[in-house]
């Protein structure tokens, strides 16, 4: 496949909306590198980012800061170096990977907290007066103190008035409604073609692609119940892309990986433990989309 016929499939020009280098790193070490040991050799990481548009000198600069800044650690072997996640950014991950690869739980219901006066954990609003509230969902922090659940009731068209008056919902829709108007023909493209034409290489640098840019929309989504979301709330159709594509991607991707990236002990695992149990993931619940 050539490099115009991708930029076709991903409905924009090469170079047009390059990622920022720092950003594609931690995306790439998050995805590919931490599930298979977290180290991966500079040259790798150099040719990887080249696939984005990403220069070599962006990238050593990105490497430098993001050394500086507690997210990479570098060890020099010879006259080769070596970089891994610090601990601090692979919490960070962890965190984004549980939106990102497993079946977000459904909210069910609103939590309102009252008179909280401590720092509010993600997920929460301040509605004043030290009452927040929050979507009733397993993966949110509740703050100490008084915090009472239940369901919306009354009028249910007001909800999506005071969601957009809490929540950022107009800047997040809009991120969703790119993503999928960027990746809609790649998404038609492995349907139809069951990657006939796409080889290892671009499999990985496609997924990459993939991961960056809905990871911008699914980050910020504060995933409420449903009764909140605004008309046509383009996050559904986001997820079922980004998991069928992912799904699709992952063999030749994978298997680039393990015959192309090496840490300092050797080549890299195509697959893991943790990568399998990512895969089933999204395998299970790209079945709950047709049942």
């Amino acid at each position: 496949m050539t490099g115009h016929q991708i930029d076709q499939l991903l409905q924009a020009p090469r170079g047009a909306t390059i990622p920022r280098a720092p950003a594609f790193i931690v995306t790439l070490y998050g995805d590919a590198i931490e599930p298979r040991g977290g180290t991966l050799w500079m040259g790798d990481l150099v040719s990887c980012c080249a696939e984005q548009g990403i220069s070599e000198s962006l990238v050593r600069t990105a490497v430098s800061r993001l050394v500086a800044a507690g997210k990479l650690l570098g060890e020099r072997i010879g006259r080769r170096s070596f970089y891994r996640l610090t601990e601090q950014a692979q919490e960070e991950f962890r965190s984004a990977s549980r939106v990102l690869y497993t079946p977000p739980p459904a909210a069910r219901g609103w939590l309102l907290a009252l008179k909280t006066r401590e720092a509010l954990p993600d997920g929460w609003v301040s509605m004043g007066s030290g009452v927040a509230l929050a979507p009733n969902r397993s993966d949110i922090v509740r703050p100490s103190g008084a915090v009472v659940s239940g369901e919306a009731i009354g009028e249910r068209k007001d909800w999506p008035d005071l969601a957009a008056d809490l929540w950022d919902l107009d800047v997040v829709g809009e991120r969703y409604r790119s993503f999928l108007e960027r990746y809609d023909a790649l998404g038609r493209h492995l349907r139809d073609t069951s990657l006939r034409d796409i080889d290892g290489k671009t499999a990985l640098g496609l997924r990459l692609s993939l991961i960056h840019h809905y990871r911008l929309a699914a980050l910020k989504d504060p995933r409420l119940p449903r009764e909140a979301w605004p008309d046509d709330w383009p996050a559904p159709d986001a997820r079922r892309l980004f998991v069928s594509a992912y799904l699709a991607l992952a063999a030749p991707a994978d298997a680039f990986i393990g015959g192309s990236f090496s840490d300092s002990h050797g080549l890299l695992p195509s697959a893991t433990e943790v990568t399998d149990l990512r895969l089933d993931r999204l395998a299970r619940e790209a079945v709950s989309f047709t049942g």
